[in-house]
């Protein structure tokens, strides 16, 4: 009993630390990759003993040196228990919906077996979306609690976003799980492993390429990001919910949004593009179709695994932060029309095709 507590404990730490880290990394990507994009420098100025690093130790250094240090200012009359709590209900519900993704499949350690996942839970998928959707409770009462009519305006703009594409990536995720047949995300990963004609793996992608761009789509919209930067909306209302915070409370709701970018980004590999899976590797080494084999230590092979997630990941985290800096913010009326008069009946219809399919399938 005590060896499986450790080992939870062990995985929840890498899952935190990998979620973390990686939003610290976003954060450098995202102003290099800015600064690239509209031909300019960028972060650039602090340096130790001369040396930037590329833009590194202003961002994954001073800033955050800067953040912790700042003064926290609370606003005159604001709910002061509300006005600290919201960047809290913000960022831990971003966190621990990363926890029921898998990031490899099962480490043998002796007479041990570790299955890479933070929470394994069998309905991971309703967790996922329960999880999501308490995010934007923070948004809610960041703009509720400070006492300030342009950040009243972001959270009811972000409550009200929600609204427009939560519906369309439900329908998404649900094309998904009839797809595969389980809300288990280790299991729908398994599933992708098998080799269509012995060649091409059997990947989301190629089963629900619609579902895949409704759930992408959705899912830049979760994090609150151009083009769906409403409830921010820098040149409309100031900073919007989010307005009146300094310091490590405005830290945490940055952190937010790069956490809810990889968390996007890991939904997106798992649904999609076989998670941890890499194509003709199995769990005794690559197997090819044309009879050839390379036969590898399990520890490799778990290495391998744990890498093609990461990297399917972070391509996706790069792509998100393409969007953001290349495409205009839509207007409040343009974002509900796209929502529900778009994205929500191209989900029903591919929802209603799916389920024909596989009933024609079975019967």
């Amino acid at each position: 009993m005590l060896t499986v507590v450790v080992v939870s404990v062990i995985k929840a730490l890498i899952v935190i630390g990998m979620v973390l880290n990686l939003a610290g990394i976003l954060g450098w990507v995202e102003r290099k990759g800015s600064a690239l994009i509209q031909d300019r420098i960028g972060a650039n100025r602090a340096a130790i003993f001369g040396f930037a690093g590329a833009g590194l130790v202003n961002t994954l250094l001073a800033d955050p040196i800067k953040f912790l240090t700042k003064e926290d200012v609370i606003p005159r009359g604001v709910d002061r228990l509300l006005h600290t709590l919201a960047p809290c209900v913000a960022l831990f519900p971003a966190i621990v919906a990363f926890a029921a993704v898998p990031f490899g499949d099962r480490l043998r350690i002796g007479d041990m077996v570790v299955n890479l996942q933070a929470v394994e839970i069998d309905v991971g998928v309703l967790f996922l979306l329960a999880m999501t959707s308490l995010g934007v409770y923070g948004v809610v009462l960041g703009g509720w609690a400070s006492n300030n009519r342009l950040s009243l305006l972001g959270g009811i703009r972000g409550s009200a976003q929600m609204i427009s594409y939560e519906l369309a990536m439900g329908l998404a995720v649900v094309a998904v799980v009839l797809t595969y047949g389980s809300l288990d995300f280790q299991e729908i990963v398994r599933r992708q492993g098998h080799m269509i004609g012995g060649w091409i793996p059997a990947w989301g992608i190629l089963y629900q390429p619609l579902a895949f761009l409704l759930l992408l789509i959705a899912g830049i919209a979760e994090t609150k990001r151009a083009p769906f930067d409403l409830p921010e909306g820098e040149s409309e209302i100031v900073s919007g919910y989010f307005t009146e915070y300094s310091g490590i409370k405005y830290l945490m709701f940055f952190m937010t949004d790069f956490v809810e970018i990889a968390v996007v980004s890991a939904v997106v590999t798992t649904f999609f593009f076989g998670g941890w899976q890499v194509p003709f590797l199995a769990s005794e080494g690559f197997v090819f179709p044309w009879g050839w084999s390379v036969p590898l230590p399990h520890v490799v092979v778990v290495l391998l695994q744990v890498a093609a997630y990461m990297v399917k990941v972070f391509i996706f985290c790069c792509l998100q932060v393409l969007v953001r800096w290349t495409m205009p913010r839509l207007r409040y009326d343009q974002l509900m029309w796209f929502g529900w008069k778009v994205m929500l009946p191209l989900g029903l219809a591919n929802l209603v095709v799916t389920a024909l399919v596989l009933l024609w399938i079975q019967g």
